[in-house]
């Protein structure tokens, strides 16, 4: 994880010595809807998930490269995931939020009051807290999700790594309004016969400076 940082701030330095215009910063927010794709190790067999409404606050920096057009986009988000599962009286709800890493590859397309832009990419994130519910007819229990890879006490391993999709239109205001799709490609259950990976919706709102 510390190797890909480090590879990441190293892609960001190089873009920003080679950058042909002026390299901006903005904060964005918005709502997540996610869930996750469970399934047995070596099965067909899988289970359907509902939609989560959780969150995502963070930053990030545009820094042009090559072209007018094209600019390369870190960020540094403290996002939410999780899924809500529901059958028979019984219900499930686990919320963990990550500290992620976007880097998309972005496409800019002017008009008179902006631009719209298309982006992807891949992200990493680390596991930060997070709370499992848990509803049986009038009985609710809490608990915080812990991470770490073994699967007598934690809920999801510490690291998830997968590719991100955004479109937005930006404002020559200075607001940007933003979709994105992230998608899990790493295995997060730190049980052996299972495999858990994440997927989210966002619909944010943002500023850049």
């Amino acid at each position: 994880m510390k190797k890909l940082l480090l590879a990441i701030l190293a892609a960001g330095s190089f873009a920003t010595a080679s950058a042909q215009s002026k390299v901006t910063y903005g904060i964005s927010g918005g709502v997540n809807f996610a869930k996750v794709g469970i399934s047995a190790t070596g099965s067909s067999l899988s289970i359907s998930t509902s939609s989560l409404t959780t969150f995502s606050v963070g930053a990030f920096a545009d820094i042009p490269v090559g072209s007018k057009n094209l600019s390369v986009q870190p960020g540094l988000y403290y996002t939410g995931k999780g899924f809500q599962l529901s059958e028979a009286g019984t219900s499930i709800k686990s919320k963990p939020f990550y500290l992620q890493v976007p880097v998309s590859l972005v496409y800019n397309v002017p008009f008179s009051e902006g631009k719209v832009f298309f982006g992807a990419g891949p992200y990493a994130a680390i596991g930060l807290n997070g709370k499992l519910e848990g509803t049986d007819g009038n009985a609710k229990e809490s608990e915080d999700i812990k991470f770490g890879d073994n699967p007598a006490t934690d809920f999801y391993k510490r690291t998830d790594f997968g590719a991100t999709g955004m479109a937005g239109i930006g404002l020559t205001n200075g607001l940007l309004f933003k979709v994105n799709y992230d998608l899990g490609l790493s295995n997060v259950s730190p049980e052996s016969d299972a495999k858990i990976k994440h997927r989210v919706v966002g619909l944010s709102v943002g500023y850049s400076f």
